[in-house]
């Protein structure tokens, strides 16, 4: 039997090889328990163009609380809106969305709606 996390890795590969195809940048999201973490990433694969997580210092500062719970679905939109920021700094308008095998739900969900409320196409 699978674990959990075999699961998610099988399920996240082949998106990749889909979006490889697409030629485009990819939006790459992880989430662990206590944190959320985004990527822009050429479409060689080469070089992280932009990135954005919870656990920078400025993010935890908006969040407050004694640690920053960077766990919430805010949490994940602060970030989905500073990815797009970033992505856009370094010239990039349309990506391909990566949830690595993550279910489109939640915290997952809130980071992208964010990323194209705040103007990145994908």
């Amino acid at each position: 039997m699978m674990t959990k996390k075999e699961q998610r890795l099988r399920r996240s590969r082949q998106t990749r090889v889909r979006i490889a195809q697409q030629n485009v940048a990819r939006l790459t999201v992880h989430r662990s328990n206590l944190h959320i973490y985004a990527s822009v990433i050429s479409d060689d694969g080469a070089r992280v163009l932009a990135s954005a997580s919870t656990a920078e210092k400025e993010v935890r500062a908006e969040l407050a609380g004694p640690a920053g719970a960077g766990n919430s679905t805010n949490a994940a939109a602060i970030i989905g809106k500073r990815i797009a920021e970033r992505a856009k700094a370094a010239g990039v308008e349309k990506v391909a969305f990566d949830r690595s095998g993550f279910a489109y739900h939640g915290r997952v969900k809130a980071l992208a709606e964010a990323a194209r409320e705040a103007g990145l196409q994908f």
